[in-house]
């Protein structure tokens, strides 16, 4: 009998979720099959099997918490092809559907008391069918309700859902970074006048040639870079009682996923042009659309910038991605009245927001950050010349 254990993947991750049993008990699978998806509170993946055989146990429910290395299914190798039409028979038997989200365990308790899982609501995570929800289904009917009024609100008043496994990992980490971190947030405002003039006179020419639009996140990763050279500590890391100063920039961008925003790394982005930086987001941007991200894509990020700006966020405090201690962000840009020259014009202006852990940055150091940011964005020329 050949145990299916939930591997290593990634340095700091103890605990994953079961996101979906891709196999269930009676399939036949070879080395190497896609047995289940797994979910951290980066990205899903998926585990295969260690050897062919044909699955005979499944320990855990999806939506499960397990820690690394458990043992979640069993499978026969002595067991072969021949096994799968009793398999097939045991799936045909269960009048469930098999479009259903359900778990194994739901779907041989559906089987057991002739509940149609298709007519079942889901009150599990990504509304799954579990147990409980069959045995409630199962219960015998209550008595007659009289109809309210035509005057009363249709629907209840309220409604209580699991939080998905991703966002209950997300929410745990979050309330971690605002404990373990003394936080701060400070902001600055930017002209956004030379970025956009910049764009438009070079736009065509650089979507010819590197089949990608020219966005405003490169100017912030590479601004980002110039100002993270100039107050290291904004790159750095705690340790116990060490700081950990890197001499590299691995900048993570947030990103769109289908399952909420992601902050895969761009590794070593000082060593990328503009077009390399774009198109690395575009790359990471489509794996991320396509649920291809892997754990690796956010590994040994050291700064992140975030981009609110998308969804029409005026201002924010963005919180740190432990263990970075410090994290830019972007807002939208709107039209506003602003001193030049002794003269009120209308600008593009974009509020940015800096949020650092104030254990090693101090405030002249964060507000002096955000202002290299601000002259490398209203003029961009500065950070080919770096000066």
């Amino acid at each position: 009998m050949i145990e299916v254990k939930i591997p290593q993947i990634g340095e700091s991750i103890t605990h994953v979720f079961i996101g979906r049993w891709i196999k269930s008990v009676g399939a036949a699978v070879a080395a190497g099959d896609s047995v289940l998806e797994l979910d951290s509170d980066k990205a899903s993946m998926e585990v295969p099997a260690p050897s062919g055989g044909v699955i005979v146990e499944t320990l855990v429910e999806e939506g499960d918490e397990v820690p690394i290395g458990a043992v979640v299914a069993r499978i026969d190798e002595t067991a072969t092809a021949a096994a799968e039409p009793a398999a097939e028979a045991t799936e045909a038997a269960a009048p469930a559907s098999d479009d259903v989200r359900a778990g194994p365990a739901a779907r041989q308790a559906a089987s057991e008391g002739g509940v149609d899982l298709s007519s079942v609501t889901g009150t599990g995570p990504r509304g799954r069918v579990v147990t409980a929800d069959v045995t409630k289904a199962k219960a015998p009917a209550s008595a007659p309700v009289v109809e309210a009024p035509s005057t009363a609100p249709v629907g209840p008043r309220s409604e209580r859902v699991p939080m998905s496994p991703l966002r209950r990992t997300i929410a745990r980490r979050l309330v971690q970074a605002q404990q373990e971190a003394a936080i701060l947030t400070t902001f600055n405002e930017v002209d956004m006048s030379a970025v956009m003039s910049l764009r438009k006179t070079h736009q065509e020419a650089f979507k010819k040639k590197y089949g990608i639009k020219l966005g405003f996140m490169s100017f912030f990763v590479k601004a980002a870079i110039e100002a993270l050279k100039q107050f290291p500590a904004v790159n750095a890391e705690i340790d116990g009682t060490d700081v950990i100063y890197k001499n590299y920039y691995n900048v993570g961008v947030a990103v769109s996923g289908p399952k909420g925003l992601v902050v895969p790394v761009i590794k070593d982005a000082d060593q990328l042009s503009f077009a390399g930086v774009e198109l690395a987001i575009a790359e990471l941007a489509g794996r991320a659309r396509d649920n291809k991200l892997k754990l690796s894509d956010f590994a040994d990020g050291t700064f992140t910038v975030s981009n609110g700006g998308i969804f029409g966020s005026m201002m924010s405090t963005p919180i740190l991605n432990r263990p970075q201690v410090g994290i830019l962000g972007m807002h939208n840009i709107m039209q506003r009245p602003v001193g030049v020259d002794g003269e009120i014009v209308l600008r593009p202006m974009m509020y940015l927001a800096l949020s650092y852990d104030h254990r090693i940055i101090d405030g002249r150091e964060a507000v002096s950050f955000l202002v290299r940011i601000k002259q490398c964005i209203e003029a961009p020329e500065r950070m080919l010349l770096e000066v």
